[in-house]
């Protein structure tokens, strides 16, 4: 008797077990209404032959994440309507914001992931469909944040693929150099054309891709990760900033809060940097008009000439951008917009020249900025 019974139990739980394992399996996919306007908030300077910098600014949601068709419809959506303005050649230089790369730890994940509220439900979930992958992440996880730590390294070899196949995909398509915002990676390097990933540490990282679709460079890390990130990404101070040679000019680029600190303008102008591509990300709902929230974090922070809660964020990330931006140079500073379950992410962008700040109108919803060189 007590070995039937013990072989009953056996099948109930290699039963739950297949069970358990057929559902991880499953990625069923929903349907979604995506908002595909955008509106033109800044467009400076006359049209010439010298290009310009195109900021796109692009309301994201979890389910625009659930498979790559649906980001890249909703991107090619917004330059499409760039193009129908006049605003894309062959010398345009599109900049995306910062970590619109990194959402895509969630894509291909099941509907609940999309659907609950909270991101730490979204986060059982992605746990719970992954949990072989989930656990070896997070023997190999690093940082004070090691949940956070696994979460992106378990997704880093699908991620950086998904990546480089989008925004090559999207350069490609409407033959222009793109700075494809930010994606967190571990130690990410190119070989042979190709975004690949190591075994380090996770840097903030962003790759420029030419109008053919190719790499330019190597990826640029973040120098100075602020906030809560710093938990879990590195400081990438190893890999000073690079300078590339595009079609508008020689183009840096500078990730977050890295544009505030003039020790990485010079670097760029020692390299006979043109043009300086920003992209940024700012969490917290009104969080732009908000008190800013500063740096404490980097030693680096304490030779700025602004205290935390002195200023407004909006006003702190443009006079520091714009004070360190040296005589000559063009620059773009580009926000993601929308809300991650209960993360929503504010800040508007904003553009430099000859000294000058431009702004764009404060509207809602997806932007254009757009400046003539």
């Amino acid at each position: 008797m007590r070995k039937l019974l013990l072989g009953a139990l056996a099948l109930v739980i290699i039963a739950a077990l297949c069970g358990y394992g057929f559902w991880t399996g499953q990625r069923p996919t929903g349907h979604y209404l995506s908002d595909l306007r955008v509106e033109l908030t800044l467009s400076e300077g006359i049209p010439a032959d010298h290009g310009n910098l195109l900021g796109v600014e692009p309301q994201l949601y979890p389910g625009d994440y659930q498979n790559l068709q649906r980001l890249h419809r909703k991107l090619a959506a917004y330059l499409e309507q760039a193009r129908a303005q006049g605003l894309i050649n062959a010398r345009t230089v599109v900049i995306l914001p910062e970590h619109i790369g990194t959402w895509l730890w969630a894509r291909g994940e099941k509907n609940e992931l999309y659907q609950v509220t909270q991101r730490r439900e979204a986060w059982q979930w992605l746990e719970l469909s992954n949990p072989l992958s989930y656990g070896l992440a997070m023997l190999g996880a690093e940082g004070d944040d090691r949940r956070a730590d696994a979460h992106l390294r378990m997704k880093a070899q699908q991620m950086a693929s998904d990546y480089q196949q989008l925004f090559s995909g999207l350069a490609k398509e409407f033959g222009v150099t793109l700075v494809a915002g930010s994606i967190v990676l571990p130690s990410p390097y190119v070989e042979r054309g190709i975004l690949k990933i190591g075994s380090g540490a996770l840097y903030n990282s962003s790759l420029v891709f030419a109008g053919d679709g190719s790499v330019l460079g190597q990826p640029q890390l973040q120098q100075h990760p602020d906030g809560e990130v710093r938990r879990f990404i590195s400081s990438g101070t190893d890999q000073p900033p690079q300078v590339l040679q595009t079609p508008a000019g020689r183009l840096g680029v500078l990730i977050g809060s890295d544009s505030w600190y003039p020790s990485n303008q010079q670097q760029l102008v020692n390299q006979s940097a043109q043009l300086i591509a920003n992209p940024a990300f700012l969490s917290g709902k009104g969080s732009w008009n908000g008190p800013w929230r500063g740096n404490r974090h980097q030693p680096l922070a304490a030779t700025l000439p602004i205290k935390p809660g002195e200023v407004s964020e909006a006003q702190a990330w443009q006079q520091l951008t714009l004070n360190a931006n040296p005589t000559g140079i063009s620059s773009m500073s580009v926000f993601l917009r929308g809300r991650f379950w209960d993360e929503v992410v504010d800040g508007q962008g904003f553009a430099s020249r000859a000294g000058l700040n431009l702004t764009g109108a404060g509207t809602a919803g997806a932007r254009l900025l757009n400046l003539w060189l």
